[in-house]
Order: C-alpha cells, then structure tokens, then sequence
C-alpha cells in the first residue's frame, strides 16, 4: 500500500493561504522557470523543481481535500487537479446538486473514511493529503507518513496554517529532502513514529 503523504506550498511563517483563502505568491515558483511540469504548458519551473516534483506527482494516485478547498476551486470544474487520477472530498455534506456522478471525485464523511477510501483508489501508489484542517486531522490521528512542503519566501503573518488547527506536538524525523530550487525550498519529512 502507498503512504499518505501530507504536500503544498507553504510560506516560512506556515500558512498556506491568507484570511481571505488567497494563496499569493506562493505559487509563483510553478510558473517561473522554463522547464514544464505538466501537459498544460502553463506550469514551468526551473530544472531542479522540475526533478524533485515531477517524479512525485507522477506517483500519486488520489488526492484528499476538504470540501472548503473542493467549493473554493468549483470541484475543478470535474477534472482532478494536475493529472490525480481521484479526489476524496471530506464533507458532512453530499455531493452538489448536479455533479456529474462519473466525475473521478469521493465524497465521504471524516478523516479516517477519507483516507481508507483514498487507499483503496490509489492501490500501491502516494495518497496526497492536502494541508489545513483536513491535513491537520490526518497529521493527528497519525494517518500521514510523510510531509512535503514547498517553502516559498514569504511571510504571511496570519491565514490559513499549512497542518490547520493541530492543538499537539507531533515529532518529524530530520528532513530527508532538502531541494532548492529558483524561489523554493523543497522539503520532505518522515512522521516520526
């Protein structure tokens, strides 16, 4: 079975988004280098963050996300985010009225449901957690395995935390991934267990 992998950008001081669930600049290294990272072309980054996250992306196999960020990006309008094969949205609430039920998207009630439903869609391959709320609750009932973080250099000061309302310490073993790239630092680290 693949990990769960808790990934995104992330500013120095730990926020994912401002107040107003806007993510800046901290997207910005995805499209200023020259190397692209995806079939759209509108993603291009520098050689190295070309090496360090194409190879990741390529072995996810479904994504979990809140269903805040879910209404937020409109559902991604049916097609999951860079090439994920399915989404599992957690939410209390069901699906739209009028999402097409063929699109590869999960909606399920909690955390743990989420992540055994992400499991079984991804098979051998990396379950991504998306950070806030949603993350935070996977960090906490010791679900993650790993946790990536594209630091971008930025302070926020205040917003959306990248592990959401985590109230207890949680111990990670030292960063086995250091990767710098143009406006980025990629980092990786190991759930200490």
């Amino acid at each position: 079975m693949g990990k769960v992998v808790m990934y995104s950008s992330v500013s120095v001081d730990g926020f994912v988004a401002d107040e107003n669930d806007q993510p800046g600049p901290l997207f910005d290294w995805l499209t200023n280098g020259d190397v692209p990272l995806d079939d759209s072309g509108a993603l291009k980054v520098s050689r190295t963050s070309y090496d360090h996250t194409r190879p990741y992306w390529d072995q996810i196999g479904a994504t979990i996300a809140g269903r805040h960020v879910f209404d937020i990006t409109d559902g991604w309008d049916g097609k999951p985010p860079g090439g994920i094969d399915h989404v599992v949205v957690v939410t209390h609430r069901p699906a739209p009225e009028g999402w097409d039920p063929a699109a590869p998207f999960h909606f399920v009630d909690g955390v743990e449901a989420a992540v055994a439903k992400a499991r079984e869609l991804a098979g051998d391959r990396v379950v991504e957690v998306a950070p806030g709320d949603v993350g935070g609750q996977a960090l906490a009932a010791g679900l993650v395995d790993e946790v990536r973080m594209d630091v971008v250099p930025v302070v926020f000061g205040s917003g959306k935390r990248y592990f959401g309302s985590v109230d207890a310490q949680h111990l990670l073993e030292d960063p086995h991934v250091m990767v710098q790239g143009d406006r980025v630092l990629h980092l990786c680290y190991r759930v200490r267990r």
